[in-house]
């Protein structure tokens, strides 16, 4: 089964242009949690469920306009893509990318 914990970077392809967000998830007492954060707003995220490679949540934003947001995608290592729902809208396209930890450099004497 595939981690969904990280620090994903997301690209929405809306209507109205693209929207960059990044969401972080971790596991709290066994529950997949995260926040997300865009347009200059942090909310949580609700229902966060990953079923095998699927992941879905919910999240209301204000910004650019009030929204109840629907996400499903699907994960494939440190990548995923699929679709962020809002209401009767249409679908918009969501791509995302796992931000690498990159460990320090090693201390070196002079």
């Amino acid at each position: 089964m595939q981690s969904a914990e990280g620090i994903w970077d997301l690209t929405v392809s809306t209507p109205i242009g693209r929207i960059k967000a990044v969401i972080g998830l971790r596991h709290h007492d066994g529950v997949l949690t995260g926040t997300a954060h865009g347009a200059g707003e942090e909310v949580p995220l609700t229902d966060v469920v990953l079923d095998g490679d699927r992941l879905t949540w919910k999240q209301a934003v204000t910004k650019p306009l009030r929204l109840d947001l629907a996400f499903s995608v699907t994960l494939d290592g440190d990548t995923l893509t699929g679709t962020s729902k809002a209401g009767r809208l249409p679908a918009s396209g969501v791509t995302g990318e796992r931000r690498r930890i990159v460990p320090p450099e090693p201390a070196t004497g002079a």
